[in-house]
């Protein structure tokens, strides 16, 4: 996928970030390179735009798709393996797929799970790290602090208890 400068994306291990431009750059001796210059929370990223990485990226959620997301979120969570390595492995196999909506799920199931029985530490990172990830882009589509989206998504989770 092509983006262009302006464009508020996602990238698999830096979360949301902004396209600031899109520039050509030599890193190499190889010759320049069109780079995409992205700036993310507390850092400056410089992807080559035809990098394998870029598959991995995505558009962040835009704000009109919220109400779906807002419905995930205050839906009944799915249940969980009882076997605390199997529900590793398919909590992490979820996350991979990097779509927003898994992103939801993940978060409510987790916190669901936290109400009921004890979270190990792995999941406890993973819970941490999701949620983080969650309201980074809620505050970007929506427009908010990521405060503000914190908010917001503990009230649509407390539906769920």
């Amino acid at each position: 996928m092509q983006f262009k400068a302006g464009d508020y994306i996602v990238h698999p291990t830096h979360g949301v970030g902004h396209i600031v431009e899109i520039e050509k750059r030599q890193f190499s001796e190889d010759g320049a390179d069109l780079y995409y210059k992205v700036t993310v929370p507390h850092s400056t990223l410089w992807i080559p735009v035809e990098a394998e990485i870029t598959q991995e990226l995505r558009l962040s959620t835009p704000e009109e798709e919220l109400d779906q997301y807002r419905e995930v979120l205050k839906s009944r969570a799915n249940p969980l393996s009882q076997n605390h390595k199997s529900r590793y492995i398919e909590l992490t196999n979820r996350l991979e797929q990097g779509s927003f909506r898994v992103i939801c799920e993940v978060v409510r199931d987790l916190t669901a799970w936290r109400q009921n029985k004890h979270l190990g530490s792995r999941e406890t990172e993973i819970l941490k790290k999701a949620r983080e990830r969650l309201c980074e882009e809620w505050a970007t589509a929506a427009g908010i602090s990521v405060h503000q989206a914190t908010k917001e998504i503990d009230k649509l989770l407390e539906v769920n208890d």
